[in-house]
């Protein structure tokens, strides 16, 4: 599959690159992307939830009432869950939400999200650029040549474009990140992926070892 390269202005350069029909040819496995992406956002989970329990509650542990006599259920500790300010039962408790996902798993899912975005006409290719100072006013107006202003977009950047990456910050609709660093929810997150011309020989490379 070959598809054109374009400028900042948004015009065809006349240029052509080949995409591997083994990354952005293949049938999608849906199964493989729903646990990429499951690990990807379970990993984003700090897991340090807690509230107090009995043992955590700051209360003195005396018997407050007499056993019988008081005309209500029988009462042995003011920590109780039935109290106000009680310990809370079976309260969240800090834990590791993380999960493995082995290597050709996720792989074979960062192809199939590419293969999406291919048949829905997501992938687009640019030449290398850079500004000469961070300006989210000039990133703009890359993006409306691009006619993807109003869109999702990821712009996959091979790490010399750190004004690129300034630029772009400002933009809640607009993410980057370096070639090797691709997750499949970058790619399922956005509409458009954007490649930079130089990374994208390195990152098929990589993806189809």
């Amino acid at each position: 599959m070959k598809i054109a390269v374009y400028n900042i202005q948004g015009k065809a350069t006349g240029k052509e690159i080949e995409l591997s029909d083994d990354i952005f040819g293949i049938v999608p496995n849906d199964h493989a992307i729903y646990l990429d992406v499951k690990q990807y956002l379970a990993n984003q989970r700090q897991g340090t939830h807690k509230s107090k329990e009995r043992a955590d509650v700051a209360y003195s542990t005396r018997k407050i009432k007499k056993q019988k006599g008081t005309g209500t259920a029988r009462a042995g500790s003011r920590k109780s869950p039935v109290f106000v300010g009680g310990g809370t039962i079976f309260g969240p408790r800090p834990r590791d939400y993380s999960f493995k996902v082995n290597k050709n798993t996720k792989r074979l899912a960062r192809r199939s999200a590419l293969s999406l975005a291919a048949q829905k006409e997501g992938i687009i290719v640019i030449e290398n650029f850079n500004f000469n100072e961070p300006k989210t006013k000039d990133f703009k107006a890359v993006l409306k040549a691009l006619n993807i202003e109003d869109k999702k977009s990821l712009f996959v950047l091979d790490g010399t474009n750190n004004n690129v990456y300034l630029s772009a910050r400002n933009l809640s609709s607009v993410s980057t990140v370096i070639g090797s660093a691709v997750s499949t929810y970058n790619i399922m997150n956005a509409q458009k992926i954007v490649f930079f011309e130089s990374v994208l020989e390195e990152f098929q490379s990589n993806l189809s070892k």
